[in-house]
């Protein structure tokens, strides 16, 4: 049985029944979909990962498992489940998928399709270490609390970009992560998770 703070959340970030839920195909950016993972506890959180600091793209940031849809995948929540696996050894048997929301379109070229998903607390996660350096659980009403976040601006590729920043326990939640995470935290009714 979900947390009434869980279950909340979950009822105001699925999309209504006049929104689209799925949105795959764009022409020119490329699909995909991450999985956000909420523990069902009384005081839910969500699972992040850290990635390597060695990698090419992205090194060191802090992400929502996931990455591209490739063409073996069924859908979007596919994609997620088969990257939860890869990346910190979920297994997708141990989510219960709630539905899919407002897709995200990174300044990256890529069209992502949040997915969210329910998950038993304190699972003994297995990161793989050539894709996750480290995984870790924010508390929801953190996490989803926009006021923790700070709106900051860059000079990146000819252009000035906007994005949002957050420290927790020495881990910089930003760009993609924080704006995915922005963007439902807006869905939510004020004082949702008191």
């Amino acid at each position: 049985m979900l947390s009434a703070k869980l279950r909340v959340a979950l009822e105001n970030l699925l999309p209504g029944e006049d929104e689209d839920e799925t949105y795959l195909g764009t022409p020119t950016l490329r699909d995909a979909a991450v999985l956000i993972a909420f523990t069902d506890r009384p005081d839910p959180g969500v699972i992040l990962t850290q990635r390597p600091q060695w990698l090419r793209s992205h090194a060191g940031q802090v992400a929502f498992p996931g990455g591209k849809i490739d063409p073996g995948d069924v859908d979007a929540v596919d994609a997620a489940l088969r990257e939860a696996e890869e990346e910190i050894g979920l297994n997708r048997r141990d989510v219960t998928i709630a539905g899919t929301c407002d897709a995200y379109r990174s300044g990256s070229g890529y069209h992502i399709t949040p997915v969210l998903g329910v998950i038993p607390p304190d699972l003994p996660l297995d990161p793989n270490p050539d894709e996750v350096e480290d995984w870790f659980e924010v508390p929801l009403d953190i996490l989803f609390d926009p006021g923790n976040y700070d709106r900051q601006q860059a000079y990146w590729q000819g252009h000035d970009r906007h994005y949002y920043d957050m420290m927790w326990q020495g881990r910089r939640i930003w760009g993609v992560t924080a704006g995915i995470i922005v963007n439902l935290a807006r869905r939510l009714p004020a004082g949702w998770y008191r």
